[in-house]
């Protein structure tokens, strides 16, 4: 069976797609990891008055300042509410021709693994609560379920708000 241009782009022509997994409420999320720079406690945000209510503020890693968000507002949950095993996950994403570096909560961060490219699928066209351009792809691992995050277009439309 042929992969689908989504799964085909988001594996990268692979047999298996290595990705972060992270816990946004009850859903298991993942990013490729060739995105992920690395997982930080949560550190003190210093707000930004004014901003998108998905815009956390700012932080300091290492003389370079970073834009925090908050992903479960992103995907249309309730804001994140930080206890000890929240993260920020920084990353870098595209907006537009420019990469961008970007930290994003996350209730919890799990694990670096592989998903077999066998073992992702399309997006379905109904019955998601997120939207669909927010999503590469679906994977199986066990009874489980995980959704391979599109995080260029989960951030694309808000370029201007993260420039």
């Amino acid at each position: 069976m042929p992969l689908s241009s989504a799964i085909e782009a988001a594996t990268g022509g692979r047999d298996a797609l290595q990705v972060l997994t992270l816990g946004l409420a009850d859903e298991i999320f993942a990013i490729a990891t060739e995105r992920v720079h690395e997982v930080l406690d949560v550190m003190p945000i210093t707000r930004i008055p004014n901003s998108r209510p998905f815009i956390k503020g700012l932080i300091n890693v290492r003389g370079k300042v970073i834009t925090v968000t908050d992903l479960r507002t992103k995907f249309g949950m309730p804001p994140i509410t930080c206890t000890p095993d929240t993260r920020i996950v920084v990353l870098e994403v595209r907006l537009g021709d420019q990469p961008t570096m970007v930290g994003a909560l996350a209730d919890r961060v799990y694990e670096v693994t592989e998903v077999a490219a066998a073992a992702l699928e399309e997006v379905p066209r109904i019955g998601m609560r997120w939207r669909a351009d927010f999503i590469q792809a679906i994977g199986k691992r066990g009874s489980d379920f995980i959704i391979i995050a599109n995080i260029d277009q989960v951030f694309a439309s808000e370029e201007s708000a993260l420039a």
